[in-house]
């Protein structure tokens, strides 16, 4: 299989994690050490569509593919505060957009008409009012305020799992994630 990523910067992040870390490596199935080869990764190669006679584009690796075993120790809050509130404007938007659909749809069916009438006709025999109960500026006013609340509680929240797991990755250590290159 053909190297797809690019490492015009002398490598990626996954590679330089991997070359600093203990490895362990695993044999490949079917991939045997005798008349294996490379694939191309020089960039230049790669853009021009011109490799070397000898070196064949798809190819099987001469090396089986490192493994890392990596623990996650800290999550700082700060970065995790400023993840989750780009999060939370998103998922206001979200809320947003689907109180909007949802008043639509039930405009459409006609039960903000109905609700209206039927408040009206529950009011005006005591005093006169001057609008509606239901309306497009208090529907939204509500969702709008409803969901920014939800928002940065989201927000929030998230911050202080972060600090949770902090405390609870000092007690037993944390997350363990092992990391692999690709075949």
């Amino acid at each position: 299989m053909p190297d797809t990523h690019d490492d015009r910067d002398g490598g990626s992040v996954a590679d330089s994690l991997l070359s600093e870390a203990p490895t362990a490596f695993m044999t490949a199935p079917g991939a045997g050490a005798a008349g294996a080869t490379t694939a191309v990764r020089d960039p230049e190669q790669r853009e021009n569509g011109t490799a070397p006679a000898d070196t064949p584009r798809a190819s099987v690796r001469n090396r089986p593919p490192r493994q890392a075993l990596l623990q996650l120790k800290r999550l700082d809050p700060w970065s995790v505060l400023k993840m989750a509130l780009a999060l939370a404007v998103v998922l206001w938007l979200v809320w947003m957009v689907a109180a909007g659909v949802l008043y639509g749809v039930l405009g459409g069916m006609g039960v903000w008409d109905r609700l209206n009438g039927t408040y009206a006709d529950l009011v005006t025999s005591q005093q006169e009012t001057g609008g509606s109960l239901i309306s497009v500026g208090r529907v939204f006013g509500l969702a709008a305020v409803v969901g920014a609340v939800n928002s940065l509680l989201f927000a929030v929240a998230i911050t202080v799992v972060a600090f949770v797991y902090n405390v609870a990755a000092d007690l037993v250590g944390g997350i363990e994630v092992t990391l692999s290159e690709r075949d």
